[in-house]
């Protein structure tokens, strides 16, 4: 397959085989692709194989959480080995993420991992004006990192360095709402939120938020409570973190980034986020 337009014929042409297991070999915006074909297409009818990941992209964080890491090789023969046995104890739920305009009738994008606010600029500026570098990801990752805290540090601001966020108001299902400039936007369904760190416990699976205010005391904050496990145990000022089935995003020409693809929130045009039905995955980790 060479190009995305392809998943849907393949799906089908794999659903006559009745497989075990789907595996999926790329990196998060080709997951998004396919789960967005799976859910929609309805290849498997109701009873869609678990889904493996393969850790072949440039952003992997999918296979991340689902113990897929290191070789993608290594990690398709660990599918091949469980696909032989009983794998009811490595299949695990997850619900996706729905995005869209709220419009009655429009085809949602499904993903696993939203990223907005600051965030989603910083893996813009990092696309657009690190990796073209051709460096390494691990090394352009912490480059755009080290930019990043430059410019909220000293505000400095040029075409080399990440643009300051646009303001956004973010409500959320429980009418709860925020509003304001935030270094963080995350949505996600994946167990590991921030710098693999993992959340309080919960229903797994379920669609999770936070917002981290832009500010380097906020920020630190809620780097060293992801290292420790503290988001959604502690409450910590600046840092907002939710459970729910619905969030919506408004503002004036903020982007967000669904595993990979770029959205953009603008005036009168919000991005809304519900969540799908659990989907089965395959954990390659015991």
């Amino acid at each position: 397959m060479e190009e995305v337009s392809q998943i849907g014929e393949a799906l089908r042409t794999i659903a006559r085989v009745k497989p075990k297991v789907l595996v999926i070999n790329g990196g998060d915006g080709t997951v998004q692709a396919t789960l967005t074909e799976l859910y929609h297409g309805g290849h498997f009818g109701d009873n869609p194989p678990p889904v493996a990941v393969l850790p072949n992209g440039k952003t992997n964080m999918i296979a991340l959480d689902l113990g897929s890491v290191g070789d993608p090789l290594a990690a398709l023969e660990r599918v091949v080995e469980l696909s032989k046995s009983d794998m009811s104890q490595h299949i695990v739920s997850r619900e996706l993420i729905s995005l869209s305009d709220g419009t009655v009738g429009s085809r949602p994008t499904l993903g696993m991992f939203l990223g907005g606010a600051g965030l989603a600029d910083s893996m813009l500026y990092c696309r657009t004006k690190i990796y073209p570098l051709g460096l390494p990801n691990g090394l352009s990752h912490v480059l755009t990192a080290f930019a990043v805290l430059f410019t909220m540090l000293f505000g400095v601001h040029s075409k080399f360095l990440p643009q300051r966020s646009n303001p956004v108001r973010i409500s959320l299902v429980r009418d709860n709402q925020l509003q304001g400039i935030f270094s963080i936007l995350i949505v996600t369904t994946l167990e590991k939120m921030l710098l693999a760190g993992r959340t309080e416990g919960g229903v797994p699976g379920r669609m999770k938020f936070m917002a981290v205010e832009q500010s380097v005391p906020s920020l630190l904050r809620a780097i060293v409570g992801a290292i420790r496990g503290k988001i959604g145990r502690e409450a910590m000022t600046g840092i907002h973190f939710e459970r729910g089935d619905m969030v919506r995003i408004e503002s004036n020409g903020s982007s967000v980034i669904l595993d990979g693809e770029t959205f953009r929130a603008e005036t009168n045009r919000p991005i809304v986020l519900t969540s799908t039905a659990p989907v089965p995955f395959l954990r390659l980790a015991a």
